[in-house]
């Protein structure tokens, strides 16, 4: 019997959603980083072998935000509850439960859904009597379909959560085809490779402000196995202009040479990237950009 069935990811940022979607499906899917609502996007990730097809929704963390960035990212992730076969609420092993769980926890309680608690990064754990106390305080807010205690980054116990995951679902068609991981198109994956290495190179107001945008796509006309991909870094404010561009536009060549290599990793053809820096002010506050840039249903 072939089962199949839609899983959604949520959390609070930085409790290792990503990490794990990544590592159940054996390459990058999603980009990473140590920033907060590092993922802005609901991204799907399709897991298949012989006896399932999983579709992961891997969401952006839930937080209380100060933007409509921000809110719009939290009703995306809180939307993929009423549409998903199987909820993974994953925590972090390191944190105590506060509002923004409860406030989580609450939706999920409403819904007839089954849901998992996967309590992540067990090896950072070394009080392990704290770690019983965290699961503990989670468990009594709610009663979870199973409890699971992994860590993504490592690999640990994340085959048998996989396991259990597909005993939980139901018989059903395959989605996709076998080698298809990700239903997002090469502009999307690519302007995020490229935000990846912004966060990973700026620091503090810088990579909550940054959006890229692929301007054009094209073969080159002289060299046809050469792609020529134009983006667009967006910011704030000019200051963040400044430190993207670096000095004697350092930095940006930088985050160019990096972002090259994981497309290169990611389409397996040569290109050529040639970036720019763009303000707009305030865009993370402003409809019509969120609903330009897919952060907004329209």
């Amino acid at each position: 019997m072939f089962k199949s069935g839609f899983v959604t990811i949520i959390g609070k940022p930085n409790v290792g959603k990503s990490t794990f979607l990544n590592k159940v499906l054996g390459q990058k899917i999603t980009i990473i980083s140590d920033k907060p609502q590092t993922t802005r996007n609901t991204i799907r990730g399709i897991y298949t072998d012989d006896d399932a097809q999983i579709v992961f929704l891997d969401t952006p963390g839930i937080h209380h935000s100060k933007h409509k960035l921000g809110n719009s990212m939290t009703e995306s992730a809180l939307r993929t509850l009423n549409s998903v076969d199987l909820i993974l609420y994953m925590i972090s092993g390191l944190e105590k439960i506060n509002d923004v769980d409860r406030a989580i926890i609450t939706r999920c309680e409403k819904l007839s859904t089954p849901v998992f608690l996967v309590v992540n990064k067990i090896d950072l754990i070394k009080d392990i009597n704290r770690l019983e106390q965290n699961i503990q305080s989670y468990k009594e807010a709610m009663n979870f379909t199973g409890v699971f205690a992994i860590s993504a980054l490592e690999g640990i116990h994340t085959a048998p959560l996989l396991e259990d995951i597909k005993n939980q679902l139901e018989e059903g068609p395959k989605y996709y085809p076998n080698d298809e991981v990700t239903d997002h198109p090469e502009r999307f994956l690519i302007s995020e490779r490229i935000r990846e290495k912004v966060l990973e190179l700026t620091q503090q107001e810088v990579p909550h402000s940054v959006m890229v945008t692929i301007d054009d796509m094209h073969q080159d006309e002289q060299y046809v196995h050469v792609l020529n991909i134009h983006a667009t870094i967006i910011v704030e404010r000019d200051s963040q202009k400044g430190i993207i561009i670096g000095k004697h536009g350092h930095l940006i060549k930088q985050i160019g040479t990096r972002a090259r290599k994981d497309i290169l990793d990611l389409l397996g053809t040569k290109i050529f990237l040639d970036l720019h820096v763009k303000v707009i002010k305030d865009w993370r506050n402003k409809e019509h950009y969120l609903r330009n840039f897919g952060y907004q249903e329209t």
